[in-house]
């Protein structure tokens, strides 16, 4: 009983580090969908480095909405509408 709660432990490690590490593209793609799903109109998807110094707001406007090769990159979401009216305001 021991020995199978010990391999439980490790085959659950091992699944939630493999889920952890996604390319960039599929899940640009898988995010791509979502947004498509939702009917948003104009918006922009990219990936960029991952900067550990720039952790506040973006210039841009984006968002951070995922992270992938491992952490070493991360996507950006970039609503074009939105961002249209907030620069058009006084």
């Amino acid at each position: 009983m021991r020995y199978f709660i010990i391999f439980v432990g490790i085959f659950l490690g091992f699944g939630h580090a493999y889920a952890a590490i996604k390319p960039c593209k599929e899940l640009k793609t898988e995010i791509a969908v979502k947004i498509d799903a939702a009917k948003v109109p104009s918006y922009v998807l990219f990936i960029e480095k991952n900067n550990k110094t720039n952790k506040g707001g973006r210039k841009d406007g984006g968002k951070i909405v995922g992270s992938c090769d491992g952490g070493t990159k991360k996507i950006i979401y970039i609503n074009k509408l939105k961002n249209k009216i907030k620069s058009s305001r006084p």
